[in-house]
């Protein structure tokens, strides 16, 4: 097994004896070491009522997150002249703009309903809201699920290779590496992907797609533009400036909310975690490299999308199961299950994890198959150690 360390000064721990599938010595736990179990035994845990679609259920989700978001129109509206209604409404909005993001997302693993045209429409509806082309963003993250934790093959915050990292102009690098700007990147992503990746959610030729799937992205490009026109035509109404309170700064807070969350399901923990390539890639070993997160009281408001390992591993697992579904694996996941560290009412601690991260994890080296992040110093003004 190739192994290229996670930085100049670390070094491996070698993996602890198993005691029924659990490491005796959490510190000498080694995450890259292949599991003692398959995914069928992870399988073979979960009760099977976990995974059972409830397509009313699932829809009872998207009118409670309509009735909330309908009536925050409502009171910023009423309430418009007061300036202290504002910034709550934005925070509150754009939480909700990424709630409703979850769902639509549910849609394209298939987990809201095993009717794929109720899938299919609601998913549009939802996603298309919020400017996202479903299809594209669905087969891009379906791709993502397929390759997580590989360092070439993986489609959302993919490691760079240090041949790529140094490709990159300063600004580049700026909006990768510096806070707040990635937590800005969706919309570029879905124009543009990332960097070393071509390609565009909304051009039914990228070659994310294959021939018979460009029909699909014609479609969610139309509903995103038709989404666009929709808004264009509201600002001669009511005015760009009400129509920026009310939709565009929630936008721009959806964004981060998205950013956020989903950097931090693969990135930030304490414990430096592989990446894969080449044979060390399995399906199993990728996805145990994700990262459950406790995000406190928004752990329903966005539909449980913290509990992520078992929702990456069994994507088709409703989002209201993840966490039974997740208590019942863990006897089989031992030390490969990292437990979220517990949040108070406000994640806060997160922001600690993603800042960390972002300033230490640049890049992976062009060998090896097992590989970790490693840091760039002269980005943070400190000669190479």
């Amino acid at each position: 097994m190739a192994v290229s360390s996670p930085d100049a000064t670390d070094k491996l721990h070698q993996a602890s004896p198993l005691v029924n599938g659990v490491h005796k010595n959490q510190e000498e736990f080694d995450p890259s070491a292949p599991p003692p179990f398959k995914v069928a035994d992870i399988r073979a845990a979960i009760p099977s009522h976990c995974w059972v679609k409830n397509p009313w259920r699932s829809l009872s989700y998207v009118l409670r997150d309509i009735l909330v978001i309908s009536a925050l129109v409502a009171i910023a509206v009423i309430f418009k002249t007061s300036s202290w209604v504002w910034p709550i409404y934005w925070v509150a909005q754009g939480t909700m703009f990424w709630a409703i993001f979850v769902l639509g997302h549910d849609c394209g693993h298939g987990s809201f309903s095993d009717n794929p045209n109720l899938n299919s429409v609601v998913g549009h509806i939802l996603h298309s809201s919020i400017l996202v082309p479903y299809h594209g963003w669905r087969i891009s993250h379906r791709t993502h699920h397929q390759n997580h934790g590989h360092v070439e093959n993986d489609e959302s915050w993919v490691p760079l290779s240090e041949k790529t990292y140094k490709t990159l102009d300063a600004p580049t690098k700026l909006l990768r590496f510096k806070v707040p700007f990635p937590l800005f990147a969706y919309p570029l992503y879905l124009w543009q992907r990332s960097p070393g990746k071509s390609g565009s959610h909304f051009n039914p030729y990228s070659d994310m797609f294959t021939p018979n799937e460009r029909h699909y992205i014609v479609t969610s490009t139309l509903c995103w533009a038709l989404m666009v026109a929709n808004l264009a035509f509201l600002s001669t109404i009511i005015g760009p400036t009400l129509l920026f309170n009310l939709y565009g700064i929630p936008y721009l807070i959806f964004v981060m909310w998205l950013d956020f969350v989903t950097y931090l399901h693969h990135h930030g923990h304490e414990q430096k975690l592989p990446w894969y390539r080449g044979k060390e890639w399995s399906y199993l070993r990728g996805g145990l490299t994700t990262v459950d997160r406790d995000y406190g009281i928004f752990n329903n408001i966005h539909h449980d999308i913290g509990t992520h390992v078992i929702h990456h591993l069994f994507p088709q697992i409703p989002h209201y199961h993840l966490i039974e579904a997740t208590m019942a694996a863990k006897s089989v996941l031992g030390d490969y299950y990292r437990e979220p560290k517990k949040s108070g009412w406000i994640p806060i601690h997160l922001i600690d994890n993603l800042v960390k991260s972002i300033k230490q994890d640049h890049y992976v080296s062009d060998a090896g198959d097992v590989v970790y992040y490693q840091t760039d110093y002269r980005m943070l003004g400190k000669k190479m150690e």
